[in-house]
């Protein structure tokens, strides 16, 4: 019989399982692995609109994969188990704004820890434990998916939508508000690049000049 996983063990298999992911895709993609966080990054001119596209598509797509993965393997029960849906007593209003909140936290530790130019550099660390924190705080009430995309790939396999909109718009949501709070609050001054140094011109000598000039000014 498989030992029940308890809240801890499902938080730092989420949190532990991004740091990993974003330190590995970090030097191909800058480690964007969810769609509302390229959302974000984009908004903030950090991704031009093409590449942000192909990111969600990408994103969306590995997801898919994954869900169809755990179905191939655990048939059934893994699946639905995995899709995010509100808790007793949640509705889908009050689960999309605990996704804006959750969201908005992550989005936040992403810009500070890997996007910023004075950032500390422990992108995958810092991210992960904020994932740690969110899915103890609200695994229960919404599954803490804060990923459009972690949602969407269990809701097609298994056929289970509900609320999906929340995991939408929450994220989403959540993204954009911590974006701008960044742009204007929190974001570190881009020190401008000194151009290169160029060696001056010798000063022409004037009884040079005034031969060639034929003495002329």
């Amino acid at each position: 019989m498989r030992p029940h996983a308890t809240l801890l063990d499902i938080a730092l298999a989420n949190g532990i399982g991004l740091a990993i992911g974003i330190s590995a895709t970090m030097a191909v993609s800058g480690g964007a692995l969810n769609p509302a966080v390229t959302v974000g990054l984009w908004s903030l001119g950090k991704l031009k609109s093409a590449t942000a596209a192909l990111y969600v598509v990408a994103e969306l797509a590995g997801a898919v994969v994954a869900a169809l993965l755990l179905h191939l393997l655990f048939p059934g029960a893994a699946v639905g188990a995995g899709t995010p849906a509100p808790g007793n007593g949640v509705g889908p209003l009050d689960a999309a704004a605990i996704e804006c909140v959750l969201t908005f936290l992550l989005m936040t530790a992403v810009l500070t820890t890997a996007v910023d130019a004075s950032a500390p550099k422990i992108a995958g660390f810092g991210i992960g434990l904020v994932v740690v924190f969110d899915v103890l705080a609200a695994g229960p009430l919404t599954g803490a998916a804060m990923n459009p995309a972690r949602a969407f790939g269990p809701e097609l396999v298994s056929g289970t939508w509900a609320a999906a909109w929340a995991y939408w718009v929450g994220p989403i949501a959540g993204a954009l508000i911590a974006s701008w709070i960044y742009r204007y609050f929190l974001q570190t001054p881009q020190t401008p690049v000194a151009p290169a140094s160029v060696p001056p011109r010798p000063a022409s000598r004037p009884g040079r000049r005034n031969a060639r000039s034929g003495g002329k000014r």
